[in-house]
């Protein structure tokens, strides 16, 4: 897909221009968004207000055609590029353009996705997760309400305390609204993109991903770039922008142990009939230590070392562990038996998160009852160079160790009676951690153009969220980058997620910086 007609003849006029000088270039894109505040905030509303569950095709479809009218809306032609899946079904579509400078030597490929995960109104206070609200700040009995319809009535420019709230305002469709707004500013200025621009709007990650690697083997031929900058995640909790070079992978298990067929009155069956609660936090105690530690045997063999480089540019990072515990109510915090770890040194670890457990009732509906059977949820992290299948494999024979047969489907009566400890595992799929070398031409080029053209920020090894860089690393095998503009108090995945005008803008300046300076910052 090429720019249209009107557009394209913009960008090769402006292309005789002489480059504006990185201030000046940084003003004008300022200036712009300025005079255009109210329409990019629009613009952001009506594309939250379509609801996006991952796992609704329906919703993805609607998704999917709304940014092929929006990037319409911005001179850009679009397509949706599906393949047929490993499971004989199509994948949900991804939303693919291209934005072209004859005189670029690079390409690159700007990801993000327009899916997000449910959301409950009960949850949110009673109020549509997908009807945007517009907020003078974070929640609380200070702030108020804009009308959305009336924004003309809005102090000008926008503050940029103000707050957008609604599910995927920030995770993941703020990126695109910048993306586009940062090519708009620098339409506006004369200054054409130094590169080759790709656009890949995905339509399923926050369901993990299962069908990304279809895709992608089916285009890769049209998908062909020398780098891929993905816009997913949250900026430093200081709030100052970050560059990061990796993130970590996830895989995840139900797990299921199991006590009397039906249950039994804890007074004449108690100390006799095995407690299925009990067991359970017991093979858990035996899984995860009080600092977080991972007691599977060999869970760490695996782990790549930080480079020399990754760790200066994590010892570099500004401290935010105190202002974080304050926020969080904590008195302490896991990592080491102080409770003092910083939060970058524990994130680029391997982790094992307990998300979730489940055994009879609690409170006012608890019974002196001996339960059924008790479950915990775990999802794990994972670094380069452990995989899903590595972590699943000593998983089990660590819980063998212990004493428990281990099924993955419900088990009948024979088998409950044939071994004393029995644990169901459903495992999900998940995807390995990746990082992309800081020392890479491409990742110095990236760094290059942001700070010449937009101003320092960090540069971070690796999130401690999960992203399928891997997948893009091993099917693309170029540089993966990610550039997130989020705020980190965005209530990503949980009720009341917003995203601050501020990273907004931020984003707009910073997109636009990338793309005009590159090519001189990548010989």
């Amino acid at each position: 897909m090429k720019v249209r007609l009107l557009t394209l003849l913009a960008l090769l006029a402006a292309a005789a221009l002489p480059a504006a000088p990185p201030v000046e270039l940084k003003q004008a894109v300022r200036s712009y968004r300025e005079g255009h505040d109210r329409q990019i905030v629009q613009e952001l509303a009506d594309l939250v207000s379509l609801r996006n569950v991952a796992s609704n095709r329906a919703d993805i479809q609607r998704n999917a055609d709304a940014m092929l009218a929006l990037l319409h809306r911005h001179g850009i032609e679009g397509r949706l590029l599906t393949a047929a899946t490993r499971d004989g079904q199509t994948a949900p579509p991804a939303v693919f353009a291209e934005v072209s400078n004859p005189k670029a030597k690079r390409t690159i490929v700007f990801y993000a996705h327009y899916d997000g995960q449910p959301a409950d109104a009960a949850d949110w206070g009673g109020q549509d997760p997908w009807k945007p609200v517009l907020r003078t700040g974070p929640r609380g009995p200070e702030t108020k309400d804009v009308d959305l319809a009336n924004l003309a009535n809005a102090p000008s420019p926008l503050p940029a305390e103000w707050r957008l709230y609604g599910r995927s305002t920030s995770d993941d469709k703020a990126p695109i609204v910048a993306v586009l707004a940062a090519l708009d500013a620098l339409r506006a200025a004369g200054v054409p993109p130094s590169v080759n621009i790709k656009f890949f709007f995905e339509g399923e990650e926050e369901a993990g991903s299962p069908h990304l690697k279809d895709i992608l083997t089916a285009h890769a031929g049209l998908l062909k770039a020398d780098c891929w900058i993905l816009a997913d995640g949250p900026v430093h909790q200081s709030r100052k922008l970050q560059v990061v070079f990796g993130a970590r992978g996830v895989t995840d298990v139900e797990m299921t142990v199991y006590g009397p067929s039906h249950a039994l009155h804890s007074g004449h069956y108690g100390n006799w009939a095995p407690n299925p609660a009990a067991l359970l936090v017991q093979l858990l105690a035996g899984l995860r230590g009080p600092n977080g530690e991972i007691r599977i045997e060999d869970f760490y063999r695996d782990v790549r070392p930080l480079s020399e480089s990754e760790k200066q540019a994590a010892a570099a990072m500004p401290p935010v562990e105190d202002a974080l515990r304050k926020e969080l109510e904590l008195a302490w915090t896991e990592g080491d038996p102080a409770g003092t770890g910083r939060l970058q040194d524990l994130v680029m670890q391997p982790a094992l998160n307990l998300r979730g457990l489940q055994s009879a009732q609690v409170g006012k509906g608890a019974r002196n009852a001996i339960p059924t059977d008790a479950s915990a949820s775990i999802d794990f992290r994972l670094v380069p160079d452990q995989t899903p299948e590595r972590v699943h494999e000593l998983t089990e024979a660590h819980l063998k160790k212990q004493g428990y047969w281990i099924v993955h489907e419900e088990p009948d009566a024979a088998t409950r009676l044939a071994h004393p400890r029995i644990v169901r595992l459903v495992w999900g799929t998940g995807y390995p951690g990746a990082r992309t070398s800081m020392d890479l031409p491409a990742s110095r080029a990236v760094l290059r153009a942001i700070e010449t053209g937009w101003g320092p920020v960090l540069r971070v090894p690796m999130l401690g969220g999960s992203v399928p860089v891997y997948v893009f690393n091993e099917t693309m095998q170029v540089p993966i980058i990610a550039l997130p503009i989020a705020n980190h108090d965005n209530n990503q995945h949980a009720a009341h997620e917003n995203l601050r005008l501020q990273n907004l803008w931020d984003g707009i300046e910073v997109y636009a910086a990338l793309f005009a300076k590159l090519q001189e910052s990548w010989p």
